[in-house]
């Protein structure tokens, strides 16, 4: 293989009217180093593209400088020569083009290719940058030319889920993605219901929107007012983590009333309550109750069911929670919804956390039955929102709400 083809190759430029003539390494006043490769491009032209006529004539050369792919983080240009044609017939010039790179334009497609490719692994628009050796508004520019935000999706899926995220400005924008494929649907930047429904009204007909089945939300109240209007044949379905984390905030306040009527604060089953509080979190089935293990902030050793019962047998009432927390989990884990249904219809208010719990799950009835009878839940978008949260932290925030989508589009991908 000759240099020039090593040369081209190593950039991953496959122009075979390319000729490397040398390599140069130059100095900027402002002390940056740039690698600079000297190329010719020539060929011989057939007709004028203005006027169709075969009588070429060469007519000079023009040089252009071209932005190459980093290859050890440095900057590297290419110093291209180009061949200047003359038509005798109209008088009119063209030059030799290339497909390293578009017309009038500096970045070839491999530093774009690099930009996406950067962007993708949550980098800064500087860190990107200063890698590719470019400026971060040109970063910028890049991504906002090459990736665009959908106006809708070709066909809507049978199964959505909706929540929420905090993107720019303290502003809570609205997510929708697929719950079986984990497709973005759509990202809006505000969670208003009028907006929500303008953004699906707009987009999809009626015929489009009642072939959806299944809507996986949390307990926001606000996508209750509109679900049915903009998806009349779906079903709400609330998430399961929500309903339990809803039950465990009831179990977690009524601990912490109960030790705060303790005067010991050394009895063990304050220790207990302070402590072990995971334990009471527990499924009864993998609770232990056979193998004594030592239990720090007790410093004794117990099973995790006599640490329990300790608790449940000096508060009658923290136990009434603590049995009302395990139904909710055990119905939630075997999918019981008509025992789910019997808990819910048989408890007694008994003046705690419980009580806001249970008529909360009882205002949403039919929506938290069906978290039970069917499989999907807001794990998917729980996710998508996780990777949000992770790219706003890796790039210090961001003040644009458009770039923010835009880079949320490219970990979508």
């Amino acid at each position: 293989m000759s240099l020039t083809n090593s040369i081209l190759s190593l950039f991953e430029i496959t122009d075979p009217n390319l000729t490397v003539t040398e390599i140069t390494k130059e100095h900027y006043p402002n002390g940056q180093h740039v690698h600079v490769v000297h190329a010719i491009l020539s060929y011989q032209l057939l007709k004028c593209p203005h006027c169709g006529h075969k009588s070429l004539i060469k007519n000079g050369t023009h040089i252009g400088h071209l932005r190459l792919g980093t290859l050890s983080g440095g900057r590297y240009e290419m110093q291209l020569k180009r061949q200047r044609y003359q038509c005798k017939r109209c008088l009119k010039t063209c030059g030799a083009q290339t497909n390293l790179v578009k017309r009038n334009e500096t970045f070839t497609h491999n530093v774009k290719h690099q930009v996406i490719v950067l962007a993708r692994d949550m980098l800064t628009s500087k860190e990107i940058a200063k890698i590719c050796g470019i400026s971060p508004s040109s970063v910028q520019r890049i991504l906002n030319a090459n990736i665009h935000l959908a106006y809708r999706v070709k066909t809507l899926p049978q199964n959505l889920c909706f929540d929420e995220f905090r993107s720019c400005n303290h502003l809570m924008s609205f997510n929708c993605c697929d719950a079986v494929s984990h497709r973005r649907i759509v990202i809006l930047k505000d969670r208003l219901s009028k907006d929500i429904i303008d953004y699906f009204e707009a987009r999809y007909s009626v015929q489009e929107r009642m072939k959806v089945q299944t809507i996986t939300v949390d307990m926001n109240a606000e996508y209750a007012g509109f679900i049915h209007r903009l998806f009349p044949k779906a079903i709400t379905i609330i998430d399961r983590f929500h309903i339990i984390q809803l039950a465990g905030r009831a179990l977690d306040n009524e601990r912490t009333r109960v030790i705060h009527t303790f005067q010991d604060k050394h009895s063990r089953v304050y220790r207990i309550l302070k402590s072990q509080w995971r334990l009471f979190h527990l499924a009864e089935e993998k609770v232990n109750d056979t193998k004594l293990i030592y239990l720090h902030g007790i410093n004794e050793y117990m099973t995790q069911q006599n640490a329990i019962d300790l608790a449940l047998d000096e508060f009658p009432e923290f136990k009434t929670v603590y049995q009302t927390y395990q139904g909710i989990l055990t119905a939630i884990q075997q999918k019981d919804a008509v025992g789910f249904k019997t808990l819910i219809a048989n408890y007694k208010a008994a003046g705690n956390q419980m009580d806001i719990t249970i008529s909360t799950l009882i205002k949403n009835g039919p929506a938290v039955l069906n978290s039970c009878r069917y499989p999907y839940s807001n794990g998917p978008i729980e996710g998508l929102n996780r990777k949000i949260k992770v790219l706003k932290r890796s790039c210090f925030g961001f003040q644009n709400i458009h770039n923010f989508f835009i880079r949320i589009s490219l970990i979508y991908a």
